[in-house]
């Protein structure tokens, strides 16, 4: 299993364990994390799984591909050049074993 964390910012937290190959976004909807929507449904089109990576974590990512360095202009909190990702497009396991993000206050 897989572990990602939601810090949210009035403090509260969820940590989900989830399948390799879950993506931050799925993970996020599928048990109801506030703050996530996944509007696009994981295809990079609508910027609603705006997620801060923590810093930590950052070296082991896989890189910002076109479509989603395109979407992350369009966020409603924003965007942070090193830590922002869409959650859609990040995906456990393969070296991601665990991961921490901060959920933006707005998604729309």
């Amino acid at each position: 299993m897989s572990t990602i964390t939601f810090h949210h910012g009035d403090g509260a937290v969820d940590t989900l364990d989830v399948a390799p190959g879950t993506s931050v976004m799925r993970a996020a909807v599928s048990n109801g994390v506030r703050g996530i929507v996944g509007e696009c449904g994981g295809q990079a089109m609508c910027a609603t799984c705006h997620v801060y990576v923590r810093p930590g974590y950052l070296a082991v990512l896989p890189e910002i591909g076109d479509d989603e360095d395109e979407m992350l202009d369009c966020t409603a909190d924003p965007r942070d050049p090193r830590r922002s990702r869409l959650g859609c497009q990040v995906t456990l396991g393969e070296g991601l074993d665990t991961l921490e993000v901060d959920v933006p206050g707005s998604q729309v």
